[in-house]
């Protein structure tokens, strides 16, 4: 089989030289990082909201194409009072409890779209929020989406993630894993003397949670600022 980079290389290469390309030209991001694959999102919630940071959040779309790699996430565990699914099984909260790896999107204060990786086994109820990313791949599309040219905000929170991406309801129950349209990539895993952890943010119940993750001192981060270490924090959420 012919290696994709090759291709890739050879296509900037002509449109580095005016020449135009033979066929459309794919994103390297998908051409070259297939998606996580599911077994990644087959573990706690915990675990995979830290290894989700430095992964890379890819959408191919007819208008363009946007990436962006993840900063910062928080976890949700089925016994966590601060989880939809705490309550159990409902129709807003059925893909919580499907397979791991699916996407579970809903609106937050009927306001903006929030986007969350389902984890643990198909049933527990588990998921990841992606709370922010670095932009990567597609900024002026992004631009567009979010009526703004302040590249540190356009994927800096949930909602404006989301924005961005051009993610609603529309994507719940999406699997990430499939190669589609929406996946996570490998991107550059983070260490964990870069990782911090804190207090979870916007919510009222559950507080003393550290289970929020940052890749620390970056500046693509949604708000406040966390220590590296279990649960310290500086600055307010």
């Amino acid at each position: 089989m012919a290696d994709p980079r090759g291709r890739h290389q050879r296509v900037a290469a002509r449109s580095a030289r005016g020449v135009p390309a033979e066929g459309p030209v794919l994103t390297p991001y998908r051409v070259l990082r297939p998606a996580l694959p599911r077994s990644f999102y087959e573990r706690p919630a915990v675990e995979v909201a830290r290894d989700l940071l430095g992964r890379d959040l890819v959408r191919t779309h007819p208008h363009g194409d946007v990436a962006a790699r993840l900063v910062e996430c928080e976890a949700y565990r089925v016994d966590d009072p601060a989880s939809h699914s705490f309550r159990g099984r409902t129709a807003r909260t059925e893909v919580m409890f499907g397979p791991p790896g699916h996407l579970y999107v809903y609106l937050s204060y009927g306001v903006h779209w929030c986007m969350n990786v389902v984890t643990g086994r198909e049933g527990e109820g588990s998921a990841v929020l992606l709370r922010a990313a670095e932009p990567l791949d597609g900024q002026s599309l992004m631009r567009s989406r979010r009526g703004l040219t302040n590249e540190r905000l356009l994927c800096a929170g949930p909602g404006r993630l989301c924005q961005a991406f051009g993610v609603d309801r529309g994507h719940n129950g999406l699997d990430l894993t499939a190669n589609g349209e929406l996946l996570l990539t490998a991107g550059e895993p983070v260490g964990d003397e870069r990782i911090a952890a804190g207090p979870r943010v916007g919510i009222s119940v559950a507080v003393e949670q550290p289970w929020r993750f940052v890749v620390a001192g970056n500046p693509f981060v949604s708000r406040g600022h966390v220590r590296p270490g279990r649960g310290r924090r500086l600055g307010p959420g």
